[in-house]
């Protein structure tokens, strides 16, 4: 895997998906907001699938 999520982008991701994960658990939104999961550990682990298929990267590129 090849990182492709940059450090902004990485912020955003974990903090929206921890807001959906909060408001599923608390019963504010359905169960769909479990899907912020999926946001964490794109996140967390830098590397998008989705960019990946459409040749996105948000991060720079790497120094020579």
């Amino acid at each position: 895997m090849e990182i492709n999520v940059g450090t902004a982008d990485r912020v955003l991701r974990i903090l929206a998906g921890g807001v959906l994960i909060a408001l599923a658990a608390t019963g504010m939104i359905g169960a769909w907001g479990w899907l912020g999961a999926v946001l964490v550990a794109t996140g967390v682990f830098r590397f998008c699938p989705a960019y990946t298929l459409l040749g996105i990267k948000t991060c720079p590129a790497p120094k020579r």
